[in-house]
């Protein structure tokens, strides 16, 4: 069973610095697109960078600067540098994968972490 774990959320203050990590683990034959999104109370749930397989990035034009996504292939890990954080980005963080699973035609599966929560405080 493929599981995606995210660590690394926590309470800071404005103008600082976390770093989410979200490994996946479970028997699967690769991990395309891997990304991060955030929801909000009361909001919707917004995209915030996704990285292919190959390190091409995008990102949200709202952290675009300061927020960094990066992967580790060997690792089966995602990460995101944000920097500069603003109390408006208080947000639960999930950590989302495009998994190719075993079966026929490798079908592709989309998979979801559990959430970290992000507390900015100003």
């Amino acid at each position: 069973q493929v599981q995606l774990v995210e660590s690394g959320g926590g309470l800071v203050q404005a103008g600082g610095s976390l770093r989410l990590s979200c490994a996946a683990s479970g028997r699967f034959f690769r991990i395309n697109d891997m990304g991060w999104y955030r929801q909000a109370p009361g909001k919707q749930r917004e995209l915030v960078a996704v990285i292919t397989s190959g390190g091409v990035t995008n990102y949200a034009d709202s952290v675009k600067g300061r927020f960094t996504i990066s992967r580790d292939n060997s690792k089966n890990t995602v990460y995101l540098q944000m920097n500069s954080l603003k109390p408006e980005e208080t947000a639960v963080y999930y950590c989302n994968a495009e998994i190719r699973v075993y079966g026929v035609g490798l079908p592709r599966v989309d998979y979801w972490g559990q959430g970290t929560q992000v507390t900015v405080s100003s």
